[in-house]
């Protein structure tokens, strides 16, 4: 049996959680997610835990087996802690602001990049070479952060660029130049 899909979920107080048929509801003093799960899992609630239970040792429903507890887990945690993802901006001149809501960035384009945050996130900028990326929903957050990434991925000679906040980038030798 899988390990992570064996482990049972415990339940904070102040979390509620609404099965229906394959839909769950997990609500939280952060609020509210909901989330379409594999019909074959069974999910079961008992006081204050919560196990996945796969119905065979068929290969999709052991693959499902630990995805769909920490799918479960992430849900419980997203809406009791919730999630975060920090980016650095290397490089000179390269910065970012909020306008509003919209994170405005300057990353070495004619033109500054402008994102909306979409619903569940938020974006803060405490410095002006940093973005932190706020949300519930863990896929959404870490989405999110990689679209901000894309914008302008780090580069392997300078380092300029975007980067996760302890992402390690592979640096390259310039060119040798011309050897007597």
């Amino acid at each position: 049996m899988s390990r992570i899909g064996r482990k049972p979920i415990a339940i904070p107080n102040g979390v509620n959680i609404t099965l229906d048929n394959t839909l769950i509801t997990v609500k939280g003093p952060k609020g509210t997610l909901s989330r379409e799960l594999h019909k074959d899992m069974k999910i079961v609630v008992e006081e204050n835990v919560i196990t996945v239970e796969r119905p065979s040792d068929h290969k999709l429903h052991r693959s499902l087996h630990g995805t769909t507890r920490s799918v479960v887990a992430n849900m419980i945690n997203g809406v009791t802690e919730g999630y975060a993802k920090a980016l650095d901006l290397v490089g000179v001149g390269y910065r970012a602001n909020k306008a509003g809501e919209k994170l405005v960035l300057n990353v070495g384009y004619s033109h500054p990049v402008e994102f909306t945050p979409d619903n569940g996130i938020e974006f803060e900028v405490p410095a002006n070479n940093r973005i932190i990326v706020r949300g519930i929903d863990k896929e959404l957050v870490g989405a999110t952060a990689a679209k901000i990434r894309a914008v302008r991925e780090p580069e392997p000679y300078k380092g300029k660029g975007i980067k996760y906040e302890n992402e390690r980038i592979l640096r390259k030798e310039g060119k040798a130049g011309k050897k007597k």
